[in-house]
């Protein structure tokens, strides 16, 4: 919960229910309607109180039990989601399964992340249709407008909208309550769906269309994974405070009101949630429901930032042009190429849809595999971080399991109508993430032979009378050991080396945060030749700057008035011996690096101080 210390209770859980909840509260827009679509559109009583109940026990079993309990109790120095419990149970175990598993699992989250914007912004500006007929023309173009508009204003930072977010997505939830109530009131009867025996027989005796319902009630709960994944933010005390006391019961008497208007007779074409709203109130409903969707969509952008950096820093993307767009909030930040590929994305798909229910077939089937991903991490997490014994850690990890397999494989059949979407997306990230790794690691090895011991560069250095120039050179290197090919390289060129030499290794760990005084390890080789590690974790932005001034406390005299930072450039070609990558592979790896930032940028290294010698590597 770092930089909330200071902040109550009450304003942690307030800004959660604008940053954390965005996504899971606005999924009573589209559910309900699509699930008795699936069902045959058939209201009767039977019908309805089984889909209520299925609709229920999901928000309990999978929101409140799995995510706001089980797994909210597992973080990783504070932080949550499905890479930090892959860092924590894959990374710093060296399993290799568990890694690509984790990584899976966060580039699907980057697919539904396009849909998400595109659903609940088409669903919201549909109520219109409600209102009059005349209106139809002018959803899909008003859509794109807002998603467009909301991707343009990213770069401006969200720190003032940001403040304003709590108290409307607060206000959304306490509407959503009381005009859930109103519909109850008409048929106080529905509560009967609380019992799980309506679910259970509706879904068994149902065949397979209560098979195919599970594909629509699974969209109460897809942004419960965003619960876990915002944890670092706020803490899991307000998030399960904001749940319990605000979002979950808002939800459950919202779904409840909207199943109640149906067994009374209304009409189940049109947006059943927008019905349950008084005539007078439409226009109202529908302009407050479009600014809870923006900040769903805001939600899931920043989401998708906080990930590609963590993915940054721990090797597994290449590095992108990150700005801060606050000084108060470190998660407030701004990718710019995950942006436009976003919007890009995201206006195409609403383009494509053209509806909500149509893109409802496109949505799901992400989320409920990366939560059946999150299972398997979890079940790890409980045998060897919570030492729980194999009986208690597999009767949890089974019953979830089952519930995760379930919604999965009734998400399935989504594929051919539109599932395939964000699959392909994540399957692009995730391909993405594995050729920049593996390309990464071809690099290092072809470096590694080019390294030189300490011992035969010093007496290089005095047989040739090496000429020693005032000031000093700090030499950035993924090389642990050894002196590293770009000192080497400055020393063939220029044949003459600053008077003090700091050579310098950035890695990133499979923790967000280090301590300060466990930030840097440095220790002097030679005479002025000092060698350094510094180690910062995946929610965390490395400031070399700052870090070479703090060297002076670890023995470290050189002149820190006057450095000149050394950086090597790599430009990628073809390894003609057969013992490098496939060609196709180095050929898409050489477009990442070429399209990455310079390593320089990345490092907050002063321009007018850094120099880059550049040099050709074959992999």
């Amino acid at each position: 919960m770092h930089g909330h210390a200071k902040t109550s209770l009450a304003g942690l859980g307030l800004a959660a229910l604008g940053v954390v909840f965005g996504d899971i509260g606005t999924s009573p827009l589209y559910t309900l309607k699509t699930v008795l679509d699936l069902a045959g559109g058939k209201p009767d009583p039977a019908t309805v109180l089984g889909i209520l109940s299925l609709v229920l026990w999901t928000l309990m079993i999978i929101t409140t039990i799995k995510y706001v309990t089980v797994a909210m109790s597992l973080d990783n120095d504070g932080e949550g989601g499905i890479l930090a419990v892959m860092s924590l149970v894959g990374i710093k175990k060296h399993r290799p399964l568990i890694v690509a598993i984790g990584l899976f699992g966060a580039a699907l989250i980057y697919g539904d992340g396009a849909v998400t914007p595109a659903i609940s912004v088409l669903s919201a500006l549909e109520g219109l249709n409600m209102v009059t007929p005349t209106f139809q023309p002018y959803v899909l173009p008003a859509a794109v407008v807002i998603l467009v508009i909301l991707f343009a204003a990213q770069p401006l930072g969200t720190e003032r909208i940001g403040k304003a977010f709590g108290p409307i997505m607060l206000s959304w939830f306490l509407v959503m309550a009381f005009l859930g109530l109103m519909g109850i009131l008409h048929h106080p009867a529905v509560f009967a769906a609380v019992n799980p025996l309506y679910g259970l027989h509706y879904l068994f005796a149902g065949g397979v269309t209560g098979f195919l319902v599970l594909g629509g009630v699974f969209l109460c709960v897809t942004g419960a994974e965003a619960l876990y994944a915002d944890m670092g933010h706020f803490g899991p005390t307000p998030i399960r405070i904001s749940w319990l006391a605000i979002v979950f019961p808002s939800l459950i008497l919202n779904y409840a009101g909207q199943a109640a208007i149906v067994l009374e007779g209304t009409p189940t074409d049109g947006n059943i949630f927008f019905r349950l709203a008084p005539g007078w109130a439409l226009i109202p409903m529908i302009g407050l429901a479009t600014l809870a969707t923006i900040i769903a969509s805001q939600s899931i952008i920043t989401g998708a930032y906080s990930m590609t950096r963590q993915a940054i820093q721990l090797g597994w993307l290449p590095r992108l042009a990150i700005k801060q767009t606050s000084s108060e909030g470190y998660g407030q930040i701004y990718v710019g190429s995950v942006n436009w590929l976003l919007m890009i994305v995201t206006v195409a798909l609403v383009l494509g849809f053209r509806k909500s229910d149509n893109l409802a077939s496109a949505y799901g089937i992400a989320v409920s595999l990366t939560m059946l991903m999150t299972t398997v991490l979890l079940f790890i997490a409980m045998r060897e971080i919570w030492n729980w014994n194999v009986a208690a850690a597999g009767a949890v990890a089974a019953v979830l399991l089952v519930v995760d397999l379930a919604f999965f494989s009734a998400n399935l059949v989504k594929i051919a109508d539109g599932g395939y979407v964000p699959l392909l997306l994540a399957c692009a990230v995730y391909g993405v993430m594995w050729l920049w790794h593996h390309g990464m690691e071809a690099v290092q090895k072809r470096y590694a032979e080019d390294l030189m011991p300490i011992g035969d560069f010093t007496a290089h250095t005095v047989a040739q009378q090496t000429p020693r120039v005032p000031g000093t050179a700090v030499f950035l290197t993924r090389q642990d050991t050894d002196v590293p090919a770009v000192l080497i390289w400055h020393l063939l060129r220029n044949r003459a080396l600053h008077r003090d030499l700091i050579v310098l290794t950035v890695s990133g760990a499979a923790v967000p945060w280090i301590n300060a005084d466990k930030r840097l390890e440095i220790k002097e080789l030679a005479p002025r030749y000092w060698r350094a590690r510094a180690t910062f974790g995946f929610m965390e932005r490395p400031d070399i700057p700052a870090l070479i001034d703090r060297m002076k406390h670890h023995g470290c005299v050189a002149e820190m008035e006057d450095i000149t930072y050394y950086v090597g450039h790599t430009t990628v070609t073809h390894r003609d011996d057969g013992q490098g990558l496939p060609r196709w592979q180095e050929v898409i790896y050489a477009m990442l690096e070429r399209n990455s930032i310079h390593a320089g940028d990345f490092l907050l290294l002063p321009s007018e101080q850094t120099v880059e010698l550049g040099r050709q590597i074959a992999i």
